[in-house]
């Protein structure tokens, strides 16, 4: 007899409670807009980046699960379906940035970019009918991706056909490689053109390392709330945490392995074109914050999940998971803030409100899709492994 794999009722309390939040919080924001229009935009800006790189970063981790099988991908499967599903709201989230691009990127302004040769060469590239249309593209094939496999992976709950395995599969591959090339431009339009004088090659991959990262995290804390629930209590081991563990660490040295690369080119290189990102950013406030996101995004992280019993064992990986969350947050601040305030160190109260208000119509959209499907794809080939799996490990 298969058991009924639905959402437990908590995830509905958790959708009212966030949607609550977000819409009190959102209308907070939206005072901002009134007071100080570019640092309204700004600050959206950094918000975007964070939950729309864990939507985005959602669909890389799906493509793998899909490539790699394992009861690990079966166990966060749902939950990283759900998070695709909020890229339509993602879509509408874009459009603000659209609409107040004047304050936002210093390349709206024609005379600004006439000044040099260089910045009159990029403004062929840097302009908003273009940057539009180059959104479109990105978003519009991260949409496509998600649609299928959401589309395809109901269908094999409903039918348990093989085929619809087969082409989840064979999505997946070319999937992955859209995914690097469209995350990679479209940082460099959104993020790293905040500065138009500046470039760095390896900027795109550091978002593609930090996305992915993001929602892993992001699954883990939502594995870990719903495995002290019916049905997940019976169904995730200590052994899928501790893949999922396992896979954390990867990718947090993944995003590190990219981000020093960056500022060890430009650091043996000194060229003053190039070292002017850093500089603001290594210097006072901005200096003690890229000093806190070494310690805690990458040190402690990744000390301590060497350890194979904090791996297995969910409530501290939790803290892990989220401490990363936490970090990533400062650490987009410190990537986009610097652009506008300089050396200045300066947190504006819109920084802080911005987050939690796209925060939580994002949570709302993703817990509203996450009740609407078994949490377990059960008609999936390795569903049997999985629960003997998970049986064998409680029975121990």
């Amino acid at each position: 007899m298969r058991v009924s794999y639905n959402a437990p009722l908590l995830v509905k309390r958790i959708q009212q409670r966030v949607l609550i939040v977000g819409v009190i919080f959102m209308v907070f924001f939206a005072v901002g807009f009134f007071l100080d229009r570019p640092q309204f935009f700004h600050s959206y800006l950094f918000a975007f980046s964070f939950w729309a790189g864990i939507s985005v970063g959602s669909l890389a981790l799906l493509m793998l699960q899909h490539l790699t099988g394992g009861g690990w991908g079966l166990v966060i499967r749902r939950v990283l379906e759900a998070a695709t599903r909020t890229l339509p709201l993602v879509v509408i989230l874009f459009l603000p940035i659209i609409a107040g691009a004047h304050w936002i990127y210093r390349w709206t302004d024609t005379q600004e970019m006439a000044k040099t040769a260089a910045l009159a060469e990029k403004a062929k590239y840097l302009n908003v009918p273009f940057f539009t249309a180059r959104a479109a593209v990105y978003l519009a094939i991260w949409l496509v991706l998600a649609f299928f496999l959401n589309r395809w992976s109901i269908l094999q709950d409903q039918t348990a056909r093989r085929e619809f395995t087969k082409r989840m599969q064979l999505i997946s591959g070319p999937g992955m490689v859209l995914f690097v090339f469209t995350v990679t431009f479209a940082a460099i339009d959104w993020f790293m053109s905040l500065d138009p004088e500046w470039s760095s090659t390896i900027y795109g991959f550091i978002f593609v390392g930090a996305w992915s990262l993001s929602a892993l995290a992001f699954v883990i804390a939502v594995m870990a709330m719903l495995s002290k629930h019916q049905p997940m209590n019976t169904v995730v081991a200590q052994l899928h945490f501790h893949d999922l563990g396992k896979l954390l660490l990867a990718l947090v040295m993944l995003w590190s392995y990219f981000a020093f690369s960056q500022f060890l080119i430009i650091w043996s290189g000194n060229l003053p074109e190039e070292i002017s990102w850093y500089l603001p950013r290594t210097r006072g406030g901005w200096g003690v914050t890229a000093l806190a996101v070494v310690i805690l995004h990458f040190a402690f992280p990744f000390l301590f999940l060497l350890s194979r019993s904090l791996k297995r064992n969910a409530g501290k990986l939790v803290i892990v998971a989220v401490l990363v969350l936490v970090m990533r947050l400062f650490d987009f601040l410190w990537m986009i803030a610097p652009t506008f305030t300089g050396e200045h160190f300066h947190i504006s109260w819109m920084d802080v409100v911005a987050p939690i208000g796209i925060g939580g119509l994002w949570l709302a959209m993703f817990s509203w899709q996450l009740g609407k499907r078994p949490l377990i794809p059960i008609n999936d080939p390795q569903y049997e492994t999985v629960l003997q799996q998970a049986h064998a490990h409680s029975s121990h």
